[in-house]
C-alpha cells in the first residue's frame, strides 16, 4: 500500500503505512496523557482533515479543505466568525478549543477506504490528531469511521449519504451531520409524484458501492409506494466514466424514468451520456421521458452544465437559503475564497464547529466526555434550522431540500433551485427502520 502525505501548517509529512489493526506507538500510552488517544498537553491541538484531493470526488474534497481552513480560522478567532455569531450555543468564543490554539493536518482519500484508512492512521499515529473528519464517499467514511472506534478518537464525518454510516456501520465514536438516503427518498418522493405522475416506470443506474445501494433502495422503496414500477437496476463501477454503454439499454427498455443514483463526476458523466443518446426528447408510454439525481450539489451542477436544467433531487443544505446562519457562511467564505459554498463545505465546515463546541462544552477532548456532549444535543443557527443529533444511532435530523436544475441560471454558481423545504418530520424514521437494520452503536473509545 502506498504512503499517504499529510500536510501540517504548510510542512510536508509522509503518512504511515496502513495496516490491518491500528497499533498506537508508545507516545500514545494513558501514563503521559491523561488516559486517552492522543490528548494535547501543550498550547495546541491537532485536527485532521482527510478529504478526496483526487478521484472523481476530488472537486468536493477541495470545497472540504477550503471550509475547514475557514473554521480553523473562526475558531482561533480570526476572519469574521461566520457562524460562531449564529450557532445557538455559545460555548465557543473565537479562543481556539479549551484555550488551545487549532492545527490541523491534510490527507488524501482519492476516494478509496484503504488509501483513507491508510491516511487517517498515520495522522492518529504520527501527528495526533485528536479528530479526524472529512470525506465525500459513503466506502471511505465506513472505513474511517471504524478505525477512529479502534484507535479511541471522534470521527466527525464529512459528506457521506448511505444509510449504513448511521445504519448497519454506526459507531459510538462517529458522528454525521449529513443526511441519508432514506431522507432523500422521502423528500422526494412526494415531489416526484406531484410532477411526472403515479404511474411511471423507472430504470436505476447504481453506483456499485455501499452508498449506491441504500440510495437505489431507499429511492425504490419510496417511489413504488407511490405506484412507480421499477423496471431495471444495474450496478456501475466507481471508477467508470463513459456510461454509453450502460444507457443502449435503458432506450431498449420500457421505462420512462432514469434514476441516475451517481455522484461527482459519476453523475456529471452519466447525465451527459444520457442527454447525449436523447433520452429528454423522448416519449415513452405516452409521457415525457425524465431523468432523476437523488443526490445533487452545485459543484456536480457546475459539472453538467445546461443538463441539468429541470432535473429534480435532494440536497443538505444550499448556498441561496435565507436563515442567518447560511448567509453568515455565505458571506464568510465568498469573501475568503470569491464564490460560494458547496453543500460539502457547508457539511465539513458545521461538523468542525459542532466537535469543538461538544469540547467545550463538555470540558474535555476525551471521546467519550465528546460523545455523551454530542448524544441528544439539540441545535440551531447552523443553516438547516433546528437540528438534532440522536443519540440512538448519531445522526442529525433536520429539514431536507428538494432542488432542480434551474432554466435560467443567472449565473454559473446559480445552477439550482430550492422547490421544497421538506420538514424534518417528514424524513424521520425509527432508529430500528428496516433500511437501517443489524449493527450496534456500541459504547464510547477513548483509546489510549
Amino acid at each position: 500500500m502506498s504512503k499517504g502525505n499529510l500536510t501540517r501548517r504548510g510542512v510536508l509529512k509522509t503518512g504511515a503505512v496502513a495496516g490491518a489493526g491500528l497499533a498506537l506507538p508508545t507516545y500514545l500510552s494513558a501514563a503521559g496523557h491523561e488516559g486517552f488517544t492522543n490528548a494535547p498537553t501543550g498550547s495546541t491541538v491537532t485536527l485532521g482533515f482527510n478529504v478526496p484531493q483526487s478521484g472523481p470526488y476530488a472537486d468536493e474534497g477541495a470545497d472540504e479543505l477550503r471550509a475547514y481552513e475557514l473554521a480553523v480560522e473562526h475558531l482561533n478567532g480570526e476572519g469574521d466568525g461566520g457562524m460562531l455569531n449564529t450557532f445557538s450555543s455559545k460555548a465557543l468564543d473565537g479562543t481556539g478549543i479549551l484555550g488551545k490554539k487549532v492545527e490541523y493536518v491534510t490527507g488524501d482519500t482519492q476516494t478509496k477506504s484503504d488509501a483513507a484508512r491508510a491516511s487517517a492512521k498515520s495522522m492518529i499515529e504520527k501527528d495526533g490528531a485528536v479528530m479526524i473528519t472529512g470525506g465525500s464517499s459513503s466506502g471511505v467514511a465506513v472505513a474511517v469511521q471504524a478505525l477512529c472506534q479502534e484507535a479511541g478518537v471522534i470521527f466527525m464525518a464529512g459528506l457521506t449519504h448511505s444509510n449504513d454510516t448511521t445504519g448497519k456501520d454506526k459507531r459510538a465514536n462517529g458522528f454525521r451531520h449529513f443526511f441519508n438516503s432514506y431522507m432523500s427518498g422521502a423528500a422526494l418522493a412526494p415531489v416526484l409524484a406531484a410532477n411526472y405522475g403515479t404511474d411511471r416506470k423507472a430504470y436505476h443506474l447504481t453506483a456499485d458501492y455501499n452508498w449506491g445501494y441504500t440510495t437505489e433502495e431507499a429511492v425504490k422503496s419510496s417511489t413504488e409506494a407511490m405506484g412507480w414500477e421499477t423496471v431495471g437496476t444495474v450496478l456501475t463501477p466507481l471508477t467508470q466514466t463513459d456510461f454509453s454503454s450502460y444507457i443502449t439499454p435503458v432506450l431498449q427498455s420500457d421505462a420512462d424514468v432514469l434514476v441516475l443514483n451517481h455522484y461527482g463526476g459519476n453523475m456529471v458523466n452519466s447525465l451527459t451520456n444520457a442527454v447525449q443518446f436523447g433520452l429528454r426528447d423522448r416519449i415513452v408510454n405516452g409521457k415525457q421521458f425524465e431523468i432523476v439525481v437523488p443526490l445533487y450539489s452545485r459543484l456536480m451542477a457546475k459539472g453538467a452544465g445546461a443538463n441539468v436544467k429541470g432535473i429534480f433531487g435532494s440536497t443538505n443544505w444550499h448556498w441561496s437559503l435565507q436563515d442567518e446562519g447560511s448567509k453568515a457562511f455565505v458571506q464568510s467564505f465568498g469573501t475568503k475564497y470569491g464564490f460560494p459554498p458547496s453543500q460539502a463545505a457547508h457539511t465539513c465546515y458545521v461538523q468542525a464547529l459542532l466537535y469543538a463546541d461538544a469540547v467545550q462544552r463538555a470540558g474535555s477532548f476525551a471521546p467519550c466526555a465528546v460523545v455523551e456532549a454530542l448524544e441528544g444535543f439539540e441545535f440551531d443557527g447552523m443553516g438547516n434550522g433546528p437540528t438534532l443529533y440522536r443519540a440512538e444511532d448519531h445522526q442529525c435530523f433536520k429539514d431536507v431540500l428538494v432542488v432542480k436544475g434551474k432554466e435560467n441560471p443567472s449565473s454559473e454558481f446559480d445552477l439550482l433551485e430550492i422547490v421544497e423545504v421538506t420538514p424534518v418530520d417528514q424524513v424521520t424514521y425509527a432508529p430500528d427502520h428496516p433500511q437501517f437494520a443489524g449493527g450496534a452503536l456500541g459504547t464510547c473509545n477513548n483509546g489510549a
